[in-house]
Formats: structure tokens, sequence, C-alpha cells
């Protein structure tokens, strides 16, 4: 990947930002201007920081934590909003909800490279391994024949 090139997180988050816009639309009145609203926002909020946390290297783990809260807070507005019947169909449910769910695999992973990068760095790179002080046939004949 090119420093040009945007990750692959932000594809996903576009593609399920599109879809939401989409399912969206067919809520009914009532869930389209309340449940529908905070969807759409969630899902741009996602979005955003996506970039961000892709632009702002220096504090990329910061943005990137906040990615995976933003990721499973729309997860809950998902789940709030098939208990709610507002899809249309399951299947329209199902299939966000596993888009979401991708999106949020993708940023605990993000989440995890940066953490073990950033994560006492440099600490274990000349430390040699530990001696041996007994060996196998010691174990196995005991200490006191």
């Amino acid at each position: 990947m090119t420093t040009n090139q945007l990750p692959e997180i932000t594809k996903k988050a576009e593609r399920l930002l599109l879809d939401i816009e989409q399912v969206v639309r067919g809520f009914v009145r009532y869930h389209k201007y309340t449940l529908g609203t905070d969807l759409r926002t969630q899902a741009m909020a996602i979005v955003r920081l996506c970039h961000r946390a892709w632009r702002d290297r220096s504090r990329q783990l910061h943005w990137v934590s906040e990615l995976v809260w933003a990721v499973d807070e729309l997860k809950l507005s998902l789940q709030l909003g098939s208990q709610l019947k507002s899809f249309k169909s399951f299947s329209q449910f199902e299939r966000l909800i596993r888009a979401a769910e991708e999106v949020g695999r993708s940023a605990g992973g993000w989440k995890r490279r940066l953490h073990r990068k950033g994560q006492n760095s440099g600490t274990n790179a000349n430390r040699e391994r530990a001696q041996i002080l007994s060996g196998q046939a010691t174990s196995t004949r005991g200490v006191n024949p």
C-alpha cells in the first residue's frame, strides 16, 4: 500500500455509508427522521474517523480507538433498529450488520497493529534469551538421587 492510497477499511466504511443511505430511504417517516438520521450520522462519522486516522499519523492510535468505539455504537443502533422493526426485511438488517462487523474487524486489527508498535517499542530489541539452568536429564532423574 502506498502512502497516497487510502486503506481498505476506508473503502469498506464508505460502502457501509452508501448502503445505510439506501436503506434509510425506505424507512417509514417516523424511523427515517429519528433512527435513520442517527444511523446516517454515525456512518458518516466512521468514514471521517477513517480518513483522520490515516492522515494524522502522530495521533493515529487515538483516532483508531475512536473509530472502534464509533463502529460499536453504530452496531448498537442497527440492533435497536432491528428490534423496532425499522428495516423492510431482516435481510436488509443482516447485510448492514455484516458490513459493520467487517469494518469493526478491520478497525480492531488496525488498533492491535498500532498498539503492538507503540507498546514497549525498542525495549525487547537487545534482550537475550534466558540461560537454561537445568537440562531435561536433571528433571527426570531428580535433584537428590
